[in-house]
């Protein structure tokens, strides 16, 4: 996974329930989708039986694991020691994990977890309202970077090009000094993220098959047509069935 985080190609990723796993993965897997985020926060079931199997059924593909927090814009219901703990028992067996900064309960233990056994870091900020300022949004990296990250993700919400500018300037902040970025523009106006970003240094963009699970997003078909189209060395990854 670290390897093709730095790859400098584009990496796409798309969200997965716990309906329908294997044939859905294979799916995925002959689509040419990159990793799988498996979004364990929406899972019916989130025993840990239940959630390895899962993971199990998505092996032919680089795994994201999920769990994202209500406050986040995410589905789970369980406590923060269940989260943590479904936590531990994935570290092992994913090759990602997302847990977000504001999760300052669990952080330090998850991201402890991660490293334990070689799998990246996300540490995830969202905002479903604003982008904030610069001074902001640079302070959300330094203390996530602070905290462990392997991989910074920053995904607001943008109300104007103004709002798109200031994200570019973050990720081009960011590779000046090496910090691994995730950062996407949600909302009409910041579809553009989607696929340019990457040319930043984006590590990943997301996209889904049938709902979309953020405002914004391309689905699979019109963002795999387009990374083809303006990345050359995705087109030919693809073409080598990579």
């Amino acid at each position: 996974m670290r390897a093709l985080l730095d790859g400098g190609i584009p990496l796409v990723a798309v969200s997965f329930d716990d309906s329908d796993a294997e044939p859905r993965a294979q799916a995925a897997k002959a689509a040419g989708v990159d990793v799988a985020e498996l979004r364990v926060d929406r899972y019916a079931r989130t025993d840990t039986a239940h959630v390895l199997a899962q993971v199990d059924a998505f092996k032919a593909l680089p795994v994201l694991a999920t769990l994202r927090s209500t406050r986040e814009g995410g589905a789970w219901k369980g406590t923060e020691s269940e989260r943590l703990e479904l936590f531990r028992a994935l570290a092992p067996q994913v090759e990602a994990v997302d847990i977000e900064l504001s999760s300052r309960e669990i952080l330090a233990e998850v991201i402890e977890a991660a490293h334990r056994h070689d799998t990246v870091a996300i540490v995830s900020y969202h905002n479903f309202e604003l982008t904030p300022g610069a001074e902001e949004l640079q302070a959300v990296v330094d203390d996530a970077k602070s905290a462990g990250a392997d991989v910074v993700k920053v995904s607001t919400m943008v109300h104007s090009e103004e709002d798109v500018r200031r994200l570019a300037s973050l990720l081009l902040r960011a590779g000046a000094d090496g910090t691994r970025m995730i950062v996407i523009a949600m909302g009409e106006i910041g579809a553009v993220s989607r696929v340019f970003f990457p040319a930043l240094g984006s590590r990943i963009t997301y996209s889904f098959f049938g709902a979309s699970s953020a405002p914004g997003q391309l689905d699979f078909p019109e963002t795999f047509g387009l990374l083809r189209t303006f990345y050359p060395a995705f087109a030919q990854r693809k073409s080598a069935g990579g």
